[in-house]
């Protein structure tokens, strides 16, 4: 069962959100067929997407 809560990060966490993350930190990865765990072949596979650094502000682009 998966849980979605949002959470704004511009204010302070709540006592109930701070005791859930404390609770989800000892909780083990849930692998599944829908998200397996990868070796780290397969991990090596990845690459950024912004591999490249940001342009100065006022550069053009080509």
């Amino acid at each position: 069962m998966t849980i979605k809560k949002e959470i704004d990060f511009n204010q302070k966490l709540t006592d109930e959100q701070i005791k859930m993350l404390e609770a989800l930190k000892s909780r083990p990865i849930a692998f599944d067929d829908d998200c397996p765990e990868l070796t780290k072949e397969e991990l090596a596979g990845f690459k950024r997407v912004n591999a490249e650094p940001p342009k100065a502000s006022g550069e053009q682009t080509a």
